[in-house]
């Protein structure tokens, strides 16, 4: 399968929607225009050109490759595109900044994560939107359809249930299992944190970070940087600091206490904020300027929500030696086509039966590194753009899966 953007509106698709009243969308905004029909199409990778061909590419030669397979089942890896393709799962419960709009409106969005998938990684996806959201309804349907991919990538699933949805699938299944909204956006995270400490001359050991936000980009946030060795790092949610203390925690965010906020803190995000050396924002809100002015000095300010990020650029600018955000229109943007098409790659590549801890912190390095010598404040990140990335990403994570011990070739 390729995935590819097209446009195939046809004038009969115009005329049945002026016949029902309506103004075709795509007349007025170019964005309906791309997705009329899709973004994507299933492309043959061989020719089917005579009866010589069609003999081959079905009966009767694909019983000789089924025969083979179901003699010996690795043959699959093969023998079929399994080796080569994704499934992008979601319910529709988490898209983008919309939230929980069902599994059809969630589609365009898959499908444009397919086509990124394929554009940045060379690696071939396919949208599932499944219509049910009941977690263990999800693992059984997963687990399903799993003969046919190579990886799972779960995306835009709510929290606290996408956490224990990866984790089923990951117990159940021998093919990675990875939900990019925590992890893509953890490694991303992680890799420009590292350029920004060393643009400043400090180790990760040196900073102590606070996390707006304890969903699921928040959490895999904090555990990656406590797995990078970051010197602290506490996470807030609506009611303030997560603490052991507090008696209203969820069984994630209790976990997330005993590895976070050595420091003890508690109370507000804003006081918390005071004397920190990162602020990392992954909830929406806006965190106030006086707030973001009693961070230390050379502070990093990471507001990456979007469209509208937690601290704007202008006033974190003036408190800050580095700024990120999660959009295209500011310099370093944490975006998490820098991760998953990458490390999706090198886990195929090398068949690994799961993406490990360390493979992420592979990739977050050989993100990091992509930037070299060229590391300036508006450059800790590299651009999606950057061909340099998916190889580096690819191979840094196909060599940790061989090292530790998950990869099947």
């Amino acid at each position: 399968m390729a995935a590819e953007i097209v446009n195939p509106r046809s004038d009969s698709d115009a005329s049945a929607e002026q016949e029902a009243g309506a103004e075709p969308l795509d007349s007025f905004d170019p964005a309906f225009a791309l997705h009329r029909g899709g973004k994507m199409a299933v492309q043959a990778t061989v020719p089917v050109r005579d009866k010589e061909d069609l003999s081959l590419a079905y009966t009767p030669g694909v019983a000789k490759v089924c025969s083979a397979i179901a003699e010996q089942p690795d043959l699959v890896h093969d023998y079929t595109w399994k080796s080569s393709v994704v499934a992008v799962v979601t319910d529709g419960t988490a898209v983008l900044g919309l939230g929980d709009i069902g599994p059809e409106a969630s589609l365009p969005v898959m499908e444009g994560k397919a086509i990124l998938f394929k554009q940045f990684g060379g690696v071939d996806a396919v949208p599932i939107a499944l219509n049910c959201t009941d977690a263990d309804d999800i693992v059984e349907t997963v687990v399903r359809l799993a003969p046919s991919f190579g990886g799972v990538n779960l995306e835009d699933i709510s929290a606290p249930r996408c956490f224990e949805i990866e984790r089923k699938l990951q117990e159940r299944l021998d093919i990675p299992v990875f939900h990019d909204d925590q992890h893509g956006t953890a490694v991303v995270t992680l890799a420009a944190l590292r350029n920004a400490a060393r643009l400043s001359g400090r180790t990760l050991g040196e900073l102590r970070a606070v996390i707006s936000g304890a969903g699921a980009a928040g959490v895999a946030i904090a555990k990656m940087l406590v797995e990078a060795g970051i010197g602290d790092v506490a996470v807030a949610d609506r009611k303030g600091v997560v603490s052991a203390d507090r008696d209203d925690l969820t069984p994630v965010k209790r976990e997330l206490a005993g590895f976070t906020n050595k420091a003890g803190l508690s109370g507000s995000l804003d006081a918390a904020l005071s004397g920190a050396d990162v602020f990392i924002g992954v909830s929406g809100g806006t965190v106030p300027e006086p707030a973001v002015a009693s961070m230390a000095k050379g502070a990093f300010v990471f507001a990456m929500a979007n469209p509208n990020p937690e601290v704007h650029p202008e006033v974190a600018h003036k408190y800050a030696a580095v700024v990120a955000t999660g959009r295209s229109d500011f310099p370093n943007q944490i975006n998490n086509v820098l991760a998953f098409p990458g490390i999706f790659a090198g886990a195929l590549q090398v068949r690994a039966s799961r993406i490990t801890e360390g493979m992420k912190l592979a990739a977050a390095e050989a993100l990091a590194s992509v930037v070299g010598d060229d590391l300036a404040a508006d450059y800790v990140i590299p651009s999606p753009f950057d061909e340099r990335v998916a190889p580096a990403v690819t191979a840094a994570v196909a060599a940790a899966a061989r090292a530790e011990g998950v990869a099947r070739r």
